[in-house]
């Protein structure tokens, strides 16, 4: 939150939420959330709720198929969105979601806009119960993507190349989103799944619906329930994880899965490895103020002059991820003013940094720099 607090939202038999108080402190009791109570259904779909810090300070919410805005502050519901129509996204239904990144402006000027994608699910309201007497529905196919922050907003649909349920859905560093891992069919829960999606699938929010989505190199390894995606320092992917069953058992149509594996992104391509940058952290400060114009420092390979249009500078909140849902994930795309050279093949970048705890909670973010769309590895950096 804003004020360095955290929010925590729903539950099993949890229809409320409650802001984390100072350690050694206790909550005399959590808020009642009338919004879970309505949203809930005989299998649960509004188990793990996505949550985003929007940039007017209200908290989003959505749970089941509804959205809302919340005033963190009174406590009172601001705005019922539309709902997300086709069918069902939060656990066990288990679609993923992402705050899309967020595009600040040289010298913070202007409003910045927040947008939120949401894909796959089931399109049935009983796919648990089903899937315990064995009958796997087909995953949804579709996306929706709403502005969250405009005075009428509306979701716009999109179509993935296959049905998807219990992915994880990362923000990378260069602000395309990879989705991975999960089932074409069934449930989230114990051996209540099937037909993995072995294939990857980057999501570009930058060129226009209907060639948004490119699928990539599938793995060979089976993630279902109990999956795990993160995004590492070096623009890779640690996958991990999948368990269906209750308990270690290694004989199981999906066995328990102790092998990890790492994911290169198409940035990564060696044929891409000449406009990969390379920050200089002596000539970046690692600690940033809010407002303030900084100079981020880095050299590259490339023999033709870096231009200012082919470059961005974004700063990244690792997210804690589990059961689908990456919680707290945020990836800021900084106001650039200028990128000028510093000698050859080195080039610094006056960029400024968030203007606000709102847009930016305080806190660590990795800083990375991106050239021609491939990022640099990134570096810690601490804003208060």
């Amino acid at each position: 939150m804003p004020d360095g607090k955290m929010i925590v939202v729903g539950g099993r038999d949890a229809h409320s939420y409650e802001f984390i108080p100072p350690e050694g402190q206790h909550n005399a009791a959590p808020i009642k959330f009338d919004f879970l109570t309505q949203t809930t259904d005989k299998d649960e779909n509004n188990l793990y709720p996505f949550v985003y810090l929007s940039t007017d300070g209200n908290v989003f919410i959505f749970a089941n198929n509804r959205a809302i805005l919340l005033n963190p502050n009174t406590n009172q519901i601001v705005k019922e969105l539309p709902p997300l129509q086709g069918g069902h996204r939060n656990y066990p239904a288990s679609g993923q979601s992402v705050l899309l990144p967020l595009k600040l402006h040289s010298g913070n000027q202007g409003n910045v806009a927040a947008e939120v994608l949401i894909c796959g699910g089931s399109a049935h309201a009983d796919s648990y119960t089903k899937a315990a007497e064995n009958v796997f529905y087909a995953a949804l196919q579709d996306c929706g993507r709403m502005r969250i922050t405009d005075p009428n907003p509306v979701w716009k649909r999109d179509l993935m190349p296959s049905p998807r349920l219990m992915g994880d859905m990362s923000l990378l560093p260069s602000g395309e989103v990879l989705i991975l891992s999960g089932a074409k069919r069934g449930s989230s829960g114990w051996g209540f799944a099937r037909d993995p999606n072995f294939t990857p699938v980057l999501y570009n929010p930058r060129v226009k619906r209907g060639e948004r989505f490119r699928e990539l190199a599938p793995t060979t390894i089976p993630r279902m329930y109990h999956s795990t995606a993160t995004v590492l320092q070096d623009g890779r992917v640690l996958v991990a994880g999948s368990n269906t069953n209750n308990g270690y058992i290694y004989d199981a149509m999906f066995p328990t899965e102790l092998r990890a594996e790492k994911f290169s992104p198409p940035y990564l391509d060696p044929a891409l490895e000449k406009f990969k940058p390379q920050i200089d952290p002596a000539a970046t400060p690692e600690k940033l103020g809010y407002n303030q114009k900084i100079a981020v420092q880095f050299k590259v390979n490339q023999v033709e002059p870096v231009k200012q249009e082919n470059v961005r500078v974004t700063m990244y909140v690792p997210a804690f991820t589990t059961h689908s849902v990456s919680m707290n994930m945020r990836l800021l795309d900084l106001g650039l003013e200028a990128v000028k050279p510093n000698g050859p093949g080195v080039y610094s970048i006056d960029v400024w940094t968030p203007p606000n705890t709102t847009i930016a909670p305080t806190g660590y973010y990795l800083l990375f720099v991106v050239n021609q769309g491939v990022p640099s590895e990134g570096i810690w950096v601490q804003i208060k």
